[in-house]
């Protein structure tokens, strides 16, 4: 420990966080600790949170404003791959680590800095996130993770170390569900999320943050026309927007009509599963449109081959695995197919239901002159039983085969 004297510590100022800047000065003979906070869309979150830094022993705050990186760089190229963790999870927090990782990493070396600080448990995926993430830029810094070495137990203990260290808290024992919010999307698990029996608490007033649950949504739907261009969303009812004012408007937009919400139990990496209520208001929208624009623009081995990417592409998303050469070698994969996924999408929202009504693009490959049940001069339906009987040849063998043995 003595070896130590300069800690750069991932700081959000939540519970975790805000113990860990005295803790470690407790710990590491009064180490200088130097706090980061990556701004990936946290909003009101990040209001005073230099101050509060300060006051409980970091020498410095750095808030880095990672919001366009992240869009860009961690959520286009996981929308455009259609990457869903066990169907249900837009990976919100997924990808967010890698990129808050990354410049810790920078900072702490030009800081020169002994060792990196998080504040994730270690039953968590987060670890592995972040730490996965510094090896890749910094592989001999060492690692202080609090949750695997100190003695306190649970968030009630991490509390009351809070009170008896003066240390202010946005939260208490009542309200205390673990939260993660970034641009994307707005994380819930804890307290009555627990037991999955219970019903998550929709209708009480400050559980969602980001929208209404569909009771409370309008009577009446709402449509939106998304444009994408190469599997990249680019207008919003045909206004040209970039990719953080796109997700900014579809997350009110989707909120107001309850779309958005998940509660899953889902599979950590680490091996036990865990039971989480998501928000995702203007993610859940521009997943949908994407897909909706692939149906048309992607030929059938193409786009059944990209399914199977996208499992595979949001494990290794889910697992922390962003920084490594086969994520780098599906995402190439994936910006082949997306060279066509360029047109327009409409959908229509109501009560927390995305409705298709309508798309286009200049490179559809459906044609109604084939696809029509009227009289038509390019498709001859005799011909299907010769593509029948040859690809139902080796039923066919097997079946004869099978009866000759039995007679």
């Amino acid at each position: 420990m003595s070896d130590i004297k300069k800690v750069v510590l991932a700081y959000s100022g939540g519970l975790d966080t805000s113990i860990i800047i005295p803790w470690l000065k407790e710990n590491y003979n009064n180490c200088e600790v130097i706090a980061v906070s990556g701004d990936v869309g946290q909003g009101t979150e990040l209001d005073g949170l230099e101050e509060k830094a300060i006051k409980t022993g970091a020498s410095k705050l750095y808030i880095e404003d990672l919001n366009k990186e992240f869009v860009e760089d961690f959520i286009f190229p996981t929308l455009k791959a259609g990457a869903v963790y066990e169907g249900e999870y837009l990976l919100g927090t997924s990808f967010a680590r890698p990129i808050i990782a990354k410049r810790i990493v920078e900072i702490a070396l030009a800081e020169g800095a002994d060792a990196i600080c998080h504040g994730c448990t270690g039953k968590g995926n987060d670890q592995v996130r972040f730490e996965l993430a510094i090896k890749a830029f910094a592989p001999n810094m060492k690692i202080i993770a609090p949750w695997r070495i100190w003695d306190l137990k649970s968030r009630d203990d991490e509390i009351e170390y809070a009170e008896k260290h003066n240390i202010p808290l946005k939260i208490n024992r009542e309200t205390n569900y673990s939260k993660d919010k970034n641009l994307w999307h707005l994380s819930h698990e804890g307290l009555d999320l627990e037991d999955p029996a219970n019903e998550p608490k929709y209708n009480e007033p400050g559980f969602l943050e980001l929208g209404v649950s569909p009771e409370m949504a309008p009577d009446t739907p709402t449509y939106v026309t998304i444009s994408f261009e190469k599997g990249i969303p680019v207008a919003l009812n045909g206004e040209k927007l970039d990719g953080v004012e796109m997700i900014k408007q579809l997350n009110k937009i989707g909120g107001e009509n309850g779309v958005g919400l998940v509660d899953i139990v889902e599979n950590r990496l680490v091996g036990m599963k865990s039971r989480g209520v998501y928000e995702t208001p203007g993610g859940t929208i521009l997943y949908r449109a994407h897909a909706v624009l692939e149906t048309l623009t992607l030929d059938r081995d193409t786009h059944h081959y990209k399914e199977l990417v996208a499992n595979r592409y949001a494990e290794l998303v889910y697992y922390g695995q962003w920084f490594t050469p086969l994520r780098e070698a599906l995402a190439a994969f994936v910006d082949k197919t997306q060279e066509t996924v360029t047109g327009d999408v409409k959908l229509k929202l109501y009560k927390g239901n995305i409705i298709n009504a309508g798309v286009t693009s200049p490179y559809s490959l459906y044609s109604e002159e084939f696809a029509t049940f009227d009289e038509d001069e390019v498709y001859d339906q005799n011909d299907s039983a010769g593509f029948i009987n040859l690809f139902g040849l080796p039923i066919t063998v097997k079946a004869l085969l099978d009866q000759n043995r039995n007679d």
